[in-house]
């Protein structure tokens, strides 16, 4: 099998220590080899410090990577945190990660998905202030994230997706209260989807209660409007062992669902649980037919 590439991200955080404990672990799948693609050579930095060095290092890594894996020399790439801060420095102009593979690999239809535990969510919108939220909602963005959301469940071999897609405001999935983004958007879009995927979508549910649901398997993700909606009943679960999956891309790419950790950088403190993960979810997605 064509081998995972793996990149550390900021050298100034806990990137090289997760990725380091993660390949000595045992707990990867067997079946790969695993690469750590390197820019240039790696730069000495002080840990736990903003770096335009380090930053400038994690791009040209990334790029690397990415470029190898649309040549198919790899199987998947699994990507090391990265620090916007320092990312601004290098005059870095998209959000994060996702949104620069997204450019690089041509990629117009694309969506963050967080699994951990027992629990995916999908998100329609990512970093953006709350206040911003509504007006990136559209019908066919939340169209297309549901739909993002049923055609990769189907490569985790789910035959048959059960998706719940939450409502924006409080008691949104209640016909009587619901708000104007659940009239106007977000019922028409599930509408639209299940036109187009069939039966096991449904929506929208209030916020409150659709998790619930999730949890206690009567469904298989939850397609949220933006970021701490999906993102705190995750982390609650499964804090140390989430993990980002981009969908829509040409290539697999997963990450860890954590940040560079700055505060314990250089200090043999971090716990590579969601490496580990994000690299065992890599391998699994490059098993599966594409």
């Amino acid at each position: 099998m064509l081998p995972i590439a793996i990149t550390l991200g900021d050298v100034a955080g806990i990137g090289p220590e997760v990725v380091r404990k993660a390949l000595r672990s045992g707990k990867l799948d067997r079946r790969f080899h695993y690469e750590v693609i390197l820019g240039e050579r790696a730069p000495r930095v002080t840990p736990g410090n903003v770096s335009r060095t380090a930053a400038l290092f994690a791009l040209e890594s990334l790029e690397a990577a990415t470029d190898g894996c649309l040549r198919g020399d790899y199987a998947a790439l699994v990507t090391g945190p990265v620090h916007k801060a320092g990312l601004k420095l290098a005059g870095f102009h998209f959000p994060g990660q996702t949104e620069w593979l997204a450019h690089r690999t041509c990629t117009r239809r694309f969506a963050m998905m967080l699994t951990g535990g027992n629990l995916r969510v999908t998100l329609v919108t990512t970093h953006l202030p709350l206040r911003l939220v509504s007006g990136q909602l559209t019908r066919a963005r939340v169209r297309d994230t549901i739909g993002l959301t049923h055609e990769w469940l189907l490569k985790f071999g789910i035959r048959k997706p059960r998706i719940l897609v939450a409502a924006l405001n409080p008691h949104g999935g209640v016909p009587a209260e619901e708000g104007r983004e659940e009239r106007t958007i977000i019922r028409p879009a599930v509408h639209d989807a299940q036109e187009r995927w069939g039966g096991g979508i449904d929506g929208p549910f209030s916020p409150d209660h659709v998790f619930w649901m999730a949890h206690h398997g009567k469904a298989d993700a939850v397609v949220c409007m933006y970021h701490d909606q999906g993102l705190i009943p995750l982390k609650m679960l499964a804090f140390e062992k989430g993990v980002n999956l981009t969908l829509g891309l040409p290539i697999i790419r997963t990450s860890p669902d954590h940040g560079t950790a700055y505060d314990i950088a250089g200090k043999n403190k971090a716990n590579p649980e969601s490496m580990i993960e994000a690299i065992n979810l890599a391998a699994k997605l490059a098993t599966r037919p594409r």
